[in-house]
């Protein structure tokens, strides 16, 4: 902002300053007595389309608003403004012939931003505008602050991420972004629901980084004097409670990760993970879909929906193994080519990536699909058979051990959902947290720490089972049409 308006910011502070000077002088500063008994979008609802005739026959009296002034005319002894509270706008009428002479002349100096009351009756003006006859209104709330321009909004990016407020305040579409946000939660809740699932609670402050592979954050407990970590994934606490018994649970929960920011990531975020013993993997890609289509019902999509210059088809699943996919996308390899160290790194080479020491066939054929197949997923694709080596939780293929029984989902060229077969083999499951362990040593800040604990629960015996985890802010954003993470966060992390 240049010196010029932060002067005249400052000067319209000051002025605002003043009035709330008087409002406290005559005790009218900041009240919490008036109680709205309606909204703007009910009203809108319940008597927009009757004819300005009808409307003054059926009578509506009684009608009590409170909310914010986004627009202001004052016209002498008769003035108009727009209030808009959580449901929206509404105009209100306001006249000295009305109301006390007194709050009328104190009306006419009350600023945009400010939040009043108002009582009065419904009317529609000669432009057809349903329109409230204010008999009475108050103060409730000064605003010291300007809006922004009504016109403009608030167009600045990065203060829209960081003044939330402003942006919600004065642009109608961000606030329905999050409206369909609940509304998706709620779908995802309801849907685990309608399946016998229960939802837990697990913790957020783990003694050992685990659960999935990335790079924790740490904190300090200074009553205990050891280091913890913050949430990666809920996964070993949830798989626990099969062991405990339980059969179907669920968690939709905040997990952490110290990665880069970026439009896909953002170092807190929101996922779903549920779990289900004696299931198929085909039964949890089932209602993987499921979920999905409930989800896109609840915020108001169809089959066909855009995402950014993408047209995806919800009607369209589809399903393959990572290696034909690998083949299909690069037509110079074989099947033979995939166990090809050299071949593979070849390909990531002709990338430009980073080879790790630690690096085995799997993580290389991982790399290949990551750079040459994943963007290319528009229509709705679950990927099967991942290499043992990238699934250190994941249930070893009974028909080739070197892959996992895992699947993956991917829209829109992004990694939607990770399901897969527990591995339930504490024996099994030790020998790979020993890899984790080798692998961390050898410098990878992703891998896991090895769990005793876990390995405990599982020699008491978990049952078969197949979890999955969903990342909810990605499924948010295919839903809402939205290509950055930080629009569909309320409050997403940024530089200072």
């Amino acid at each position: 902002m240049d010196n010029e308006n932060i002067s005249g910011e400052k000067a319209l502070i000051e002025e605002r300053r003043k009035k709330l000077k008087q409002l406290r002088d005559r005790g009218g500063a900041y009240g919490n007595s008036f109680k709205p008994q309606n909204n703007a979008f009910k009203l809108q609802e319940e008597y927009g389309e009757f004819s300005k005739e009808d409307l003054a026959e059926k009578d509506v009296k009684d009608i009590s608003i409170a909310g914010r002034i986004v627009l202001k005319r004052v016209m002498g002894n008769a003035s108009f403004a727009t209030l808009r509270d959580a449901s929206g706008d509404i105009q209100i009428y306001v006249t000295k012939n009305n109301v006390d002479e007194t709050v009328y002349e104190d009306f006419k100096t009350w600023d945009l931003g400010d939040i009043v009351g108002v009582s009065g009756s419904l009317f529609k003006t000669k432009t057809d505008e349903l329109t409230i006859d204010v008999w009475d209104l108050e103060m409730i709330t000064k605003s010291l602050r300007p809006m922004p321009e009504k016109f403009k909004g608030l167009t600045d990016i990065e203060a829209r991420y960081r003044q939330r407020y402003l942006d919600l305040m004065t642009n109608n579409e961000t606030k329905n972004v999050f409206i369909k946000r609940t509304r998706i939660i709620d779908s995802l809740r309801k849907k685990m629901n309608e399946c016998n699932y229960l939802e837990v609670e697990t913790p957020m402050m783990h003694p050992l980084a685990g659960g999935a592979v990335a790079r924790p954050f740490i904190t300090q407990h200074n009553a205990l004097g050891q280091d913890l970590y913050l949430r990666i994934a809920p996964e070993l606490y949830l798989k626990r409670l099969l062991v405990g018994g339980f059969e179907r649970v669920f968690e939709i929960n905040r997990s952490f990760r110290n990665e880069g920011l970026s439009t896909k990531h953002n170092p807190e975020f929101t996922m779903m993970e549920w779990y289900q013993a004696y299931a198929s993997m085909q039964d949890q890609m089932d209602l993987t879909k499921d979920i999905i289509l409930s989800a896109a019902s609840a915020a108001g999509c169809g089959s066909n929906i855009e995402w950014g210059d993408l047209k995806i088809n919800l009607d369209n699943f589809k399903k393959s193994s990572l290696s034909d996919l690998v083949i299909e996308f690069n037509k110079s390899l074989t099947k033979d080519d995939l166990n090809n160290k050299q071949k593979l790194q070849d390909i990531l080479n002709d990338k430009k990536v980073k080879i790790e020491k630690s690096w085995g066939i799997g993580r290389m054929l991982l790399e290949v699909f990551e750079e040459t197949v994943e963007s290319k997923l528009i229509d709705p694709t679950f990927v099967t058979q991942y290499p043992v080596e990238v699934s250190p939780l994941s249930r070893r293929s009974e028909s080739n051990p070197d892959y996992a029984d895992r699947f993956e989902l991917f829209i829109g060229g992004k990694e939607f959902a990770n399901g897969f077969c527990e591995l339930n083999d504490p024996d099994d499951q030790a020998s790979r947290f020993e890899d984790q362990v080798v692998a961390k040593d050898s410098g990878d800040k992703e891998a896991m720490d090895y769990d005793h604990d876990y390995i405990t629960a599982l020699e008491h015996g978990m049952p078969p089972a197949v979890g999955v985890g969903m990342g909810v802010d990605r499924l948010v954003m295919l839903l809402t049409n939205q290509s950055s993470i930080r629009d569909v966060l309320l409050f997403p992390q940024l530089k200072s």
